[in-house]
């Protein structure tokens, strides 16, 4: 089919959620002819078409004409409103992280087929101390807000009706924690109500990041590059002057060090000050393992 050129270079930053995208997304931000959506994530973009499907697991084939139309429009409009087109052609980038895409990258890479990726994966023990928080965490209105904005008119009432659904089963859940957060995976809903939230957010963190994986495995490896959280933090200019040469960016030493002015390494380990129970470092172990992080783990 015939797809809309977006003036820019897409980059989606794919990691699950409390990963540390917002910070790579807002370091890469800081560098000339790299903007973003203003707003967290747009998630309600990415569902329009398939916002009846009960999970963030898309397939390729749900990328259909009408849907990938309508999101590449969207990307098209974000570049004219933040004013990228000032910028010479091959020298403007829209970042995009929404966390559920690491669920659906064959559905993004079946939309965007012109995208980069940066993979992002941080330790999953400190992810699920993180996680926790933000399923218990209190309404943020102002957040909440931002994100409305882009939701798409035809969708917005079906949207606000759930979400006030979420927030009510949070006041009668025992461990005040929302029905739902972050990437909906298959079978998420049913084990909210029968496991602990631990082991919720440990079970996103795991199909977040294989489903991440897997898609890769399968993609030119010129169109994804894959950086581990902690390894950024502690060589912040380092890992953003190989993500900019993967991607194209012209940089230089003083704009880089100046876009990592923020990064700090104060949250690496800071899930893991408490053990985990032996059955979640199960189910965690393999994944764990894969990405390096094998300390504490069942051998």
């Amino acid at each position: 089919m015939t797809i809309e050129k977006i003036a820019a270079q897409p980059v989606v930053i794919i990691g699950a959620g409390r990963s540390g995208t917002n910070m790579l997304r807002d370091v890469l931000t800081r560098l000339q002819g790299v903007d973003t959506w203003p707003c967290d994530e747009i998630n309600y973009i990415w569902r329009h078409g398939n916002r009846y499907y009960d999970t963030d697991e898309f397939s390729s084939e749900q990328a259909t004409q009408s849907v990938s139309s309508f999101i590449r429009a969207r990307f098209s409009s974000i570049v004219r409103k933040q004013g990228l087109l000032s910028f010479p052609e091959g020298e403007r980038f829209i970042i995009e992280k929404t966390c559920a895409n690491s669920l659906r990258v064959p559905f993004v890479d079946s939309v965007l087929p012109e995208a980069k990726y940066i993979f992002l994966v941080r330790d999953g023990r400190d992810v699920i101390s993180s996680a926790r928080k933000r399923w218990q965490a209190p309404l943020n209105i102002p957040y909440l807000l931002s994100k409305a904005k882009y939701v798409p008119k035809s969708d917005l009432f079906y949207y606000a009706s759930r979400y006030l659904l979420n927030r009510l089963s949070k006041t009668a859940n025992t461990d005040k924690a929302l029905a739902v957060w972050g990437p909906k995976f298959e079978g998420m809903k049913a084990m909210s109500g029968q496991e602990s939230l631990e082991y919720v957010c440990a079970s996103q963190w795991v199909r977040c990041v294989e489903s991440s994986q897997l898609a890769f495995d399968t993609m030119d490896e010129s169109k994804v590059i894959s950086i581990r959280y902690e390894e950024f933090v502690a060589k912040p200019v380092a890992v953003l002057e190989s993500i900019a040469r993967f991607v194209g960016l012209p940089h230089g030493e003083d704009d880089l060090t100046l876009a990592c002015k923020d990064v700090q390494t104060g949250s690496v380990g800071k899930g893991q000050a408490d053990p985990l129970d032996q059955r979640l470092l199960d189910l965690m172990a393999p994944t764990l393992k894969r990405y390096g992080y094998c300390e504490n783990t069942s051998e």
